[in-house]
């Protein structure tokens, strides 16, 4: 199984933490055919069984390196278009046709993923090692039936950690969206405040709440998510405030996918209206607020967190930094130690001798 090489911590830390579920695609997104994806760096090949089920493996043939997905899907496992060699869901070779007998065959070559479909959206876990993944625990929002949500996604062409400072600012809703249709009231000065939870923390406004963009909340609960809400007025339907729960899962280095669960707390008819308002004139909405996001943030200058002067609004961004940081620091530590477990193993799981 091949494994990416990090030099430092920094470099782990800009393809994304791990030892968490990352929410990868969409569940429409996958269909009867092999899908190849970079998620964290890692290619992935995700492909549903004949009874609906995703799976993942690593997208590559442990053959000759070919991507299986572009293979064909053969239920519980796939065939890559290459040689034919079938690779079963848990990574182990199934068949080699090619040849009669093949030592490849039933040996575990390829990195197999833990996949969760929720929410309509497929979430995989991206452990260090082999450990059980951690218990995936969603905000209110997305775990409870009284709330309904559609699922955003975006791809931008910026490092994930630039997406995820973008949220971690709530004063720039006042000035990037203030000509939105929900964030274009409330003080355009204001203190911001820093309080510890559970899960994370909340950093907000001073003396404005309900007004705009006027909070946001980190939580880490098997998933790292961003969470935030925005007052509606009355013509935008029922529910009360619109709520965002967020992810920022990495592609590689330079590019990341947005997941943003929009979501209201509705139930019975007004669930219905508000689900026909959303896609009949909302969602345009909101994706030109987006689209004002994704501008500002790949148009940034060149390496801007290099030269940052940041003040008193941003102490949700730096306290959020400190904790990534910290995390791929020990992250980084744990990793090497696995890969180095790994380094005398060859492709058939059989011991390697250097004298021999």
């Amino acid at each position: 199984m091949t494994m990416r090489n990090f030099n430092d911590a920094q470099e782990y830390l800009d393809y994304g933490l791990r030892n968490l579920w990352h929410p990868v695609l969409a569940s429409w997104e996958v269909n009867d055919s092999p899908v190849g994806i970079t998620r964290l760096g890692d290619n992935i090949v995700v492909w549903r069984d004949e009874d609906g089920k995703v799976h993942a493996l690593e997208d590559r043939c442990p053959h000759r390196g070919a991507r299986l997905s572009l293979g064909w899907n053969l239920g519980n496992r796939v065939a890559c278009w290459y040689h034919g060699v079938e690779v079963r869901f848990d990574g182990v070779v199934e068949d080699v046709p090619a040849v009669a007998s093949c030592p490849m065959t039933g040996a575990d070559c390829v990195k197999s993923y833990h996949v969760q479909e929720v929410q309509g959206a497929i979430f995989i876990w991206f452990g260090i090692d082999d450990s059980a993944p951690d218990e995936l625990i969603f905000p209110e929002q997305l775990a409870s039936d009284d709330w309904s949500s559609f699922l955003c996604m975006a791809d931008w062409k910026v490092n994930y950690q630039y997406a995820v400072d973008n949220v971690m600012d709530p004063m720039h809703g006042t000035y990037l969206h203030s000509a939105s249709h929900s964030m274009y009231q409330g003080d355009r000065q204001a203190d911001m405040s820093l309080r510890m939870t559970k899960t994370g923390f909340v950093f907000e406004k001073e003396g404005q709440t309900g007004v705009n963009f006027d909070w946001v909340e980190y939580g880490q609960t098997g998933a790292a998510w961003l969470r935030l809400s925005i007052p509606y007025q009355e013509k935008f339907g029922p529910g009360g405030s619109f709520w965002i729960v967020g992810y920022a899962t990495p592609i590689d280095k330079d590019n990341t996918r947005v997941f943003f669960f929009r979501c209201r707390n509705v139930q019975g008819w007004e669930r219905d209206t508000w689900r026909f308002l959303y896609r009949n004139y909302l969602e345009g909405l909101h994706w030109d607020v987006l689209e004002q996001d994704r501008i500002v943030l790949e148009l940034l200058a060149p390496d801007a967190r290099d030269h940052e002067f940041l003040y008193q609004h941003d102490v949700g961004i730096t306290r959020l930094r400190r904790m990534f940081k910290r995390a791929a620091e020990n992250q980084f530590g744990l990793y090497q130690a696995y890969q180095k477990s790994k380094e005398n193993v060859d492709v058939v799981g059989a011991t390697i001798h250097p004298a021999e």
